[in-house]
């Protein structure tokens, strides 16, 4: 099994790559406001996925290579500029802008594989087939700018499968490749940072412009309270527990690919859509919500909690029964959304999220044997240990 290279912390040039992917998630969550039916909810999605995949090719490639050197700092700074063009053109991209946001982003995963072909071994090295085997999708997605409408839907959405299914096929390349655990976690959990910081962004912009009524104060305050729930829940009980996996599993590729990639996708979208849901019960929080606006709201936290059971199974080979069952809760209660005030669904949701993680405090303590804990599988850390946070590196 290759042993993973040393240890580093996050350093300044990734930090400043990430404040462009920033202005891309204001562009999703205004592009999942004007239209949050199921079809708008997919092509949201869609044009998500892209995104970020460019964001995760940029954070296996910062993980692997030191740079700290003028060629990829430049490049860095490039993939950044990619990330702020793209974003530009994510409004029109299923518009007259579809070309231009393919150009982009092409343009940046031929980046990618140039610079990564600088890594010991070049075309030959673990670290470029990923990037070498991804621009196959490349024609699809190309083909798609050309087309219009429901054609160019189709054609991206073989492209981002096709990508899905060459990250499984290449599952032997990837096993040769072993990422630095810590810093590997840390750009993710920045990640989640980043976008919950991107939902108390919105629940700001859209109170600042509205009388401040008690109704929307409280909403206000119901709002950043579901959101430190969801925060609570990802770094109290989820980060430390994927650093383990990927810090000690013989099948590292299978738990980066598995839980940091697919699972943060869906993590980080499922926030997306709970943040434009919190925006939508601010402007109106004594009103009913709509059926999309409940769909948003409820089937955000409900994707949210599930994705937990899906990392949890795919660590533990275990049943994660609380975050199902507060799952299928939400989905449950979605259909009352459009019959009580906005102010009491959102209320109800603080409760589901915040009781799942209250259960889990009271079951921790209940244990005595931290190791009994982690025999069972049935927590994810020590709650008694403190997280170290991520480390920004000259």
């Amino acid at each position: 099994m290759p042993t993973s290279p040393p240890e580093k912390g996050v350093i300044w040039e990734e930090l400043f790559f990430d404040l462009a992917f920033v202005f891309a998630l204001t562009q999703f969550s205004h592009m999942l406001h004007e239209d949050h039916s199921w079809a708008g909810i997919g092509r949201v999605l869609l044009l998500f996925v892209t995104i970020y995949w460019a964001w995760a090719g940029t954070t296996i490639y910062t993980d692997q290579r030191h740079v700290g050197n003028a060629l990829d700092r430049a490049g860095v700074f490039a993939l950044g500029l990619g990330s702020l063009l793209l974003a530009l053109t994510i409004p029109g991209a299923f518009d007259d802008q579809g070309l231009l946001f393919v150009g982009v982003y092409l343009a940046m995963r031929v980046l990618l594989a140039a610079l990564a072909l600088r890594t010991p071994g070049g075309w030959r090295s673990p670290v470029f087939r990923p990037y070498g085997s991804g621009l196959v999708a490349g024609p699809l997605q190309l083909a798609g700018g050309l087309f219009s409408g429901s054609t160019r839907i189709v054609l991206w959405s073989i492209a981002v499968l096709a990508d899905v299914v060459g990250t499984a096929l290449g599952r032997r390349t990837l096993d040769k490749v072993r990422v630095r655990p810590l810093h590997y976690t840390h750009r993710y959990g920045l990640l989640i940072i980043l976008v919950l910081g991107e939902s108390v962004i919105q629940v700001g912009m859209v109170a600042v412009g509205e009388p401040l009524t008690l109704a929307r104060l409280v909403a206000v305050c119901l709002s950043y309270s579901l959101v430190c729930a969801l925060w609570w829940a990802y770094f109290i009980y989820g980060l430390r527990a994927f650093r383990q996996a990927v810090a000690q599993s013989a099948q590292q590729a299978d738990i980066r690919r598995s839980v940091m990639v697919y699972g943060h996708l869906l993590f980080s979208f499922a926030i997306i859509m709970v943040a434009v849901g919190l925006s939508e019960v601010v402007m109106e929080p004594l009103e009913p919500s709509r059926a999309s606006e409940g769909t948003v709201l409820f089937g955000g936290a409900a994707l949210f909690l599930g994705t937990f059971a899906y990392t949890h199974w795919r660590i533990h080979r275990q049943i994660a029964r609380r975050q199902i069952g507060a799952s299928l809760l939400c989905v449950v209660l979605l259909p009352l959304a459009p019959l009580v005030p906005a102010l009491a669904t959102l209320a109800t949701l603080f409760a589901v999220v915040a009781g799942v993680s209250v259960l889990e405090e009271i079951i921790m303590h209940r244990r005595p044997l931290i190791g009994e804990r982690a025999t069972r599988g049935e927590t994810c850390g020590d709650p008694d240990h403190v997280d170290e946070g991520p480390v920004v590196r000259e």
